[in-house]
């Protein structure tokens, strides 16, 4: 689900990756031969349920000594797919008529030619066809499946064998998908769709059965998103990441957005030209234009995206230049603009193993210099103030003085003699007359003489625990910050000034800016961007979540979302004035949270079966149960506000009566039925009927106040539901992509309006799509911004905007409908 492992590194020793590609490909090809075998599996049943209905069938008619001219059957095996044959990556028809494959017929593949990235698609040519049932086939390819000479129409290779077809029909065509093939049987008004070879059944309403088409095409929406408002700051593992611009603003990076937040003025802009984690950030001497650096990705089909920095116009928020594109490695740690020449050049360290330091006439796009820094972290690196052709790089166990002459950068190592060697030098910066001066891990201030690798002062103890930030003030005064969270000022000859400590709540600090006339600004390892003097307090102007965000609910009737994660913090927000209403720690890990439909009180369902009710205004604690031990993925409210629904990874549904507004709750039972967890819940209007999804793509539906099943297809085809999250239904199945495998949509949402569909996906991705959204491959708008797993996404109450969260990335991002 996650996109784990994606920022890995390849090992360098060739013969490593060759076996490598060799057993991926392997498991590639194995993976495939157990898909193809369940699939032929599928088949074979639904081809012996055809013969025994036409078994019967016969014996009905031969009974009613009916003679009406010759059936339609035609013989069964010809109407069973052939599979293609794989050789190196090519795909060749089985040789012989109309026989079925042998299970072993892929494993003749040879494993010396293919890249271990390449995918295999499998796609039956033809599909099992009903003589009786107007049921058509659909299936998808995913868009790079190469060569589009392999669409042909459904059962083109069995037909030559497989007698004639007595009725004069064309044949539809299929839509190639992936593993996802979409069959629609009008007789009985249901569309049939294949997730990892599962079969899921979908039935339309009633008005739809006769006028539906399932090769109709969508309309893409008339709406758009338009970014809005980014909750949150990456301060946790980045550092040197916060600057304020002449502008007024005060500019930053979460996920793969740089931030420029005018604080005075409640504005934001974004630069949303990366396309993954950025990781670094630097302002060129002339305050307009910043360069930014971002890792390694992974793009929705499967393709690898570079590492690379972007050097754009703060003003007209447009990209200038892209730099080093199949030249870093990993991840960019550290960039910094030279300031004497103009800031003409830009140094750069990559996270490869041999952490690179390379050095960049960015203008032109070439690179003038490039060394292995250290295979060791580097936490700093910078440019002299005053001379464009010293840097100065610092990380784990080194500090390094390096000079660029004729092309070649050569290095000098900082020189700890008397003093003990710190296990992390932290930072640098540089005085007025050209001193460097680093902080450590000791806790130590040191200062190196200009144009020396040797110590020339030494503040022993400046700080308790690590120094992970110093900032040189206009003013010369040296300010630094560290894990102790204190801030202290030393004047030119390093005697203290003063001192401020930071509050326990807002974390450590990570780094330190200057900002206008006496103010300075800190960004903590909590994730909160603080402004304040040093003679005065601290005030958050951005604040957000410190680890995995999965809960998400909004307010029934006010602009007001809560958002709760793995960092036990619940918080309410407000989307009109985006400042934070309240956050309440909780004791155990929160994955998801649902409103009364009153908006007294929310529910947030935890990890470990624990579920609590808190009072929206005061966030007090009105009740807390435990429902079995694993996590509650949904909390939903039924739309009277009189039951709750409880959707829990243990595979049931808990169902509790709930009065008072949501103070008092009784346990009416558990819905028990599914063979997998649950993992998307709703009610229907009338609160009567629930519908549930779970993992292993089962839809069912229930009575939730004797919390019965409901298998009467009557009965459910017709319900209108109050809210539509369920990623499998009829009205939503054209949002799955192609060649899914059914766990990369975490979250649907429905507008209240029911004109709007939006997801969120696992590759950082929020797509808008028309509703009802039932013609399969359905387009969207499709939105970055997120670069981590989109795991919740939800309109506000009046369809204003829309909220997503992204998982690992811990960001809130909310989008203005247009």
């Amino acid at each position: 689900m996650n996109k784990e492992g994606f920022k890995e590194s390849v090992s360098d020793d060739s013969a490593s990756a060759a076996s490598s590609m060799e057993v991926t490909d392997r498991i590639a090809s194995l993976e495939q031969r157990v898909q193809m075998q369940e699939d032929e599996i599928q088949l074979l049943k639904s081809a012996l349920a055809d013969v025994v209905r036409r078994l019967n069938a016969s014996e009905e008619q031969q009974a009613m000594g009916s003679r009406r001219g010759p059936t339609k059957a035609r013989p069964m095996i010809a109407t069973l797919p052939l599979r293609p044959t794989v050789n190196n990556g090519t795909i060749l028809p089985k040789k012989g008529s109309g026989t079925l494959p042998s299970p072993s017929g892929s494993g003749s593949r040879k494993d010396n030619s293919t890249p271990a990235n390449k995918r295999f698609l499998y796609l039956p040519l033809s599909t099992v066809r009903r003589a009786n049932s107007n049921e058509h086939v659909g299936t998808l390819t995913r868009k790079d499946s190469g060569d589009k000479g392999n669409r042909t129409r459904a059962g083109s290779t069995g037909s030559n064998s497989s007698g004639k077809r007595s009725d004069s029909k064309q044949r539809d065509p299929v839509f190639n998908a992936g593993m996802r093939r979409v069959t629609h049987c009008k007789e009985e008004g249901y569309v049939k769709m294949y997730l990892k070879g599962r079969p899921i059944t979908m039935f339309m309403p009633k008005d739809q059965v006769d006028s539906y088409c399932l090769e109709a095409k969508a309309d893409l929406p008339s709406n758009k998103l338009k970014l809005d408002w980014v909750y949150g700051y990456r301060g946790r593992d980045c550092r040197s990441n916060l600057y304020l611009l002449p502008t007024g603003e005060t500019v930053y990076f979460i996920a793969s957005v740089v931030v420029l937040f005018n604080v005075d003025e409640q504005l934001q802009r974004h630069y949303t030209g990366h396309t993954d984690d950025i990781k670094c950030l630097a302002v060129h001497p002339d305050k307009i234009t910043i360069a930014t650096g971002q890792v390694a990705g992974t793009s929705s089909d499967g393709k690898q995206l570079a590492p690379h920095v972007r050097v754009w116009d703060s003003v007209s928020l447009n990209t200038l230049h892209v730099l080093g594109t199949g030249f870093f490695d990993r991840a960019l740690v550290c960039l910094a603009f030279s300031k004497s020449n103009g800031g003409n050049t830009l140094c750069v360290v990559d996270d490869s193993n041999d952490h690179v330091l390379s050095v960049w006439d960015w203008q032109r796009e070439d690179r003038l210099a490039e060394v292995k820094c250290s295979n060791e972290s580097v936490f700093a690196a910078d440019f002299h103030p005053t001379d464009c052709n010293v840097i100065v790089t610092c990380g784990k166990s080194h500090l390094y003085f390096w000079s660029l002459e004729k092309g070649m950068l050569i290095k000098k190592q900082g020189l700890f003699e008397k003093q003990e060697k710190p296990k992390f030098v932290l930072c640098v910066t540089f005085a007025e007359n050209g001193d460097a001066i680093t902080g450590d891990s000791s806790g130590n201030i040191l200062v190196w003489g200009k144009g020396t690798n040797r110590i020339s002062h030494v503040i022993q103890g400046a700080h308790e625990g690590s120094i992970f930030a110093l900032s040189t003030l206009r003013n010369g005064t040296l300010v630094s910050g560290g894990k102790d969270r204190r801030l202290v000022c030393w004047d030119s000859s390093y005697q203290q000034i003063q001192t401020v400590e930071v509050p326990e709540l807002f974390g450590p600090i990570r780094t330190i800016a200057e900002g206008r006339g006496e103010t300075v600004l800190i960004g903590t390892t909590k994730n909160f961007v603080l402004q304040g003097s040093l003679d005065g307090e601290f005030m958050p102007i951005t604040q957000g979540h410190t680890d995995e965000l999965w809960g998400l609910a909004v307010h029934p009737w006010k602009p007001q979302f809560l958002t709760c994660g793995y960092d036990r913090q619940v918080c309410l927000w407000d989307s009109s004035s985006h400042q934070l209403i309240w956050t309440k720690s909780m004791e155990d890990s929160a994955q998801s949270a649902g409103f009364h439909p009153s908006g007294a009180v929310v529910a947030i369902g935890t990890q470990t079966g624990r579920w609590l009710v808190l009072d929206t205004d005061s966030k007090d604690l009105v009740t807390v149960h435990t429902d079995g031990n694993e996590q509650l993925s949904v909390m939903s409210y039924g739309p009277d506000g009189n039951f709750l629904a409880i959707g829990s990874h243990d595979n049931y549904i808990y169902i509790y009566a709930v009065a008072e507004n949501g103070r008092k709750y009784s346990r009416v039972g558990k819905c028990s039925g599914h063979s997998s967890f649950i993992t998307h819940l709703d009610w229907s209007v009338d609160s009567q009927y629930l519908v549930s999804n779970s993992g292993d793509y089962e839809i069912l539906y229930w009575i939730p106040s004797v919390c019965k099943q409901v298998v009467s297809v009557e009965t459910t085809r017709d319900i209108e539901w109050a809210t539509y999250t369920c990623a499998l239904g009829f009205q939503v199945f054209g949002l799955w992509p192609d060649g899914s495998d059914g766990t990369d949509i975490n979250a649907v949402c429905r507008t209240n309006d029911k004109s709007l569909l939006v997801t969120g996906d696992d590759f950082g991705k929020v797509h808008l799509f028309s509703y009802p959204c039932s013609q399969f491959r359905a387009p969207s708008h499709a939105y970055g911004g997120h670069s981590s797993h989109v795991t919740n996404v939800t309109f506000l109450h009046d369809d204003s905007y829309l909220v997503s969260t992204g998982g690992k990335d811990m960001s809130v991002m909310q989008w203005r409908i247009v």
